[in-house]
């Protein structure tokens, strides 16, 4: 059985990452007023921070149309391929792994897979590129499918917001709360649990928050066994540079890399915002 990988552009898998591993991406979108660009084709993440920073109002996103995924299962099928993993952000936030299903049962000589992440960027990314080796390797998408479920055990991802405005712009937190929040410097610590983004702790100051994520990563990464992570940042790539060396000094037994918030999730975090995600390998 031939086996292709598909995931949608909020795993943020850099280009050359998707090509050696033969990684399909469909892309969502962003719209500021009355143009719409499709995430990592269209508009980088710089092009994005740079552009909300020029507008008054905050993009709207919008997942993929039903019809983008049956052309590229079509197009799969063509190639040859028997079956097609799709990985996606989670339902709880998006659409689009809905999408996949709806659109599996309209093309026809094709098993689609879809499969809810239950998360989003790098962490998604992970459950990815894992899936595009094993299918490289020949594995089932059975065999595929059984592995994701075994490294949700592990997987972990905090993540924190470093400007409250555009959590209060985009209707996730009131005026009120983002002016008091600003004040006293409040930094919300967020995690995804049960699909959906939800506060784990308010946190005072930056530097605080990027240290109770350093808390919580050393309750696993202390037990000395390999890890996988990724640091995720919102246009701050010298922070998450500077964190990745102080963190891989702490932890040589853990194989770090540099990820980032592109601009669908990015339009709800804000710049600045800084996250952290690992899972045992």
């Amino acid at each position: 059985m031939k086996t292709a990988v598909v995931t949608d552009s909020t795993a943020y898998i850099p280009k050359e990452v998707r090509d050696r591993y033969k990684i399909h991406m469909i892309p969502l979108s962003v719209t500021f007023g009355a143009e719409t660009y499709r995430e990592e084709i269209d508009i980088t993440a710089e092009q994005f921070y740079e552009e909300v920073r020029q507008q008054k109002e905050l993009p709207t996103t919008s997942q993929p149309p039903v019809g983008e995924f049956v052309e590229l299962f079509t197009s799969l099928r063509d190639e040859g391929y028997d079956a097609v993993v799709s990985i996606h952000l989670s339902s709880g936030i998006s659409g689009t792994y809905q999408g996949a299903l709806t659109a599996a049962n309209m093309v026809d000589g094709l098993k689609v897979y879809a499969y809810d992440s239950e998360i989003s960027c790098m962490a998604q990314g992970f459950y990815t590129i894992e899936a595009a080796k094993m299918a490289l390797d020949g594995k089932t998408p059975e065999e595929i499918i059984a592995r994701m479920d075994e490294m949700k055990k592990t997987l972990r991802a905090y993540f924190m917001v470093d400007d409250l405005s555009h959590l209060q712009r985009g209707g996730r937190l009131t005026g009120a709360q983002a002016f008091i929040g600003g004040l006293l410097q409040i930094k919300p610590l967020l995690c995804f649990e049960n699909k959906v983004i939800v506060p784990l702790e308010k946190i005072r100051t930056r530097k605080k928050a990027v240290k109770r994520i350093e808390e919580l990563f050393a309750e696993d990464a202390a037990k000395g066994v390999p890890l996988k992570a990724a640091i995720i940042h919102a246009n701050r790539p010298d922070d998450a540079k500077q964190w990745k060396q102080e963190l891989a000094s702490q932890y040589p037994h853990v194989d770090f890399m540099i990820s980032y918030f592109g601009p669908v999730i990015g339009t709800h975090l804000g710049e600045g915002a800084l996250g952290l995600t690992w899972y045992q390998p």
